[in-house]
């Protein structure tokens, strides 16, 4: 566990007194463990670390035993989720999980996480997704009802990552000129989806892209896909003219362009199911002179942060239903999840993350097989 013991060296333990009789590492060590292999929440964790104690014998110490209930609660409750988030970078960083291409940021509220007692808003985080590798790079949590917002706690996240030749995509909240700086000033490029929020601009591409003319001579690109009696087209077009755009009559209105705008982009999806068809269309802005099929594959790329981590994070580790909400506990218990999903992506391919953390918690050497990452 060199690895992770490095990764995780420089996290403080927030105890004090009789309360640190269990190591910080060796209780992160179990609950990670007990996460992959299918634990939900803190008392999951201590009767796993109960069940499998000579498991964790073979490479934990356990000076005093296994921690209890109690113990795993405090830690999370107490521990501070910036440091814990930090080391998180360090973890991934190691595992060498971020690779290149798409990063993808995007919010979600954990909606178990409210606290009545305490008239607190439920925990939202903003979330850093690796698209090519499918594993998470980053996480900042905030409260909207405590003066926090998805826009303030994103640019917090970007901050932390080395975003070098990497194309940043995020939905219209994100569509602001500080967060697009941000983006290019860390090295990386943006594309941004364009709604109704910057009206104006909005208002012109959506007039550009209406025109048949000029659509008949832009780049384009197009996909097909069919499945559960579904079939969508997706049409791609691109423009890296912006002259009109940053024409002296454009410049005199309200119509402020993101800093480094390189093109404009626009999807067009016709979606048939069951004989009837609709049509959406979707608008971007890039500082990067994509091309029509690479717009597109960046563009879906994003849209797959749905499938890949959201969906996964509700339907195998049950976290719109974790109830855990009191102190720092769930953010520092959301980032525990991203962990243990981290390292079942990139072990054991080809198997489905359920199937990985049932056998996982069912095999001592199906589990070494996933935490031999972690030596």
């Amino acid at each position: 566990m060199s690895w992770f013991t490095a990764s995780f060296a420089e996290v403080a333990d927030p105890r004090t007194g009789n309360a640190k009789r269990h190591d910080l590492l060796e209780v992160l060590t179990i609950a990670l463990t007990a996460a992959v292999c299918g634990a939900e929440h803190c008392s999951d964790f201590a009767d796993f670390a109960a069940d499998r104690e000579d498991f964790f014998r073979e490479f934990l110490r356990l000076e005093n035993g296994i921690p209890s209930h109690d113990t795993f609660s405090r830690v999370f409750r107490l521990l501070d989720p910036e440091a814990f988030a930090t080391c998180f970078g360090q973890f991934v960083e190691a595992l060498g999980t971020a690779g290149e291409g798409v990063i993808a940021i995007d919010g979600k509220t954990l909606r178990g996480s409210f606290d009545t007692a305490a008239k607190r808003s439920p925990l939202a985080v903003v979330t850093a997704f690796a698209s090519a590798t499918h594993t998470v790079i980053g996480q900042q949590g905030f409260r909207a009802g405590e003066g926090d917002s998805e826009i303030l706690a994103a640019r917090a996240l970007l901050e932390c990552l080395d975003l070098s030749g990497q194309l940043v995509t995020a939905d219209a909240i994100h569509c602001q000129n500080e967060t697009a700086q941000m983006i290019l000033d860390r090295g990386g490029d943006y594309l941004l989806r364009l709604k109704d929020n910057r009206p104006a601009l909005a208002a012109t591409v959506v007039e550009y892209f209406a025109g048949q003319a000029v659509c008949s001579e832009l780049p384009a690109a197009e996909t097909t896909d069919a499945d559960h009696g579904r079939i969508e087209v997706r049409r791609a077009l691109v423009s890296h003219d912006l002259s009109w755009l940053r024409g002296p009559k454009r410049a005199a209105g309200d119509l402020v362009l993101l800093p480094g705008l390189a093109c404009l982009g626009m999807i067009e999806a016709t979606v048939t199911r069951e004989g009837k068809t609709s049509i959406t269309r979707h608008y971007h802005l890039s500082s990067r002179p994509l091309s029509a099929e690479a717009y597109l594959a960046a563009a879906r790329a994003h849209w797959s942060i749905e499938n890949s981590l959201h969906w996964v994070l509700d339907m195998s580790f049950d976290e719109d239903r974790a109830r855990n909400r009191k102190d720092n506990g769930p953010e520092n218990l959301a980032i525990l999840r991203k962990l243990a999903l981290n390292m079942l992506k990139r072990a054991r391919p080809g198997i489905s993350i359920r199937r990985k953390r049932k056998r996982s918690g069912w095999s001592n050497d199906f589990a070494r097989s996933i935490l031999g990452q972690m030596r």
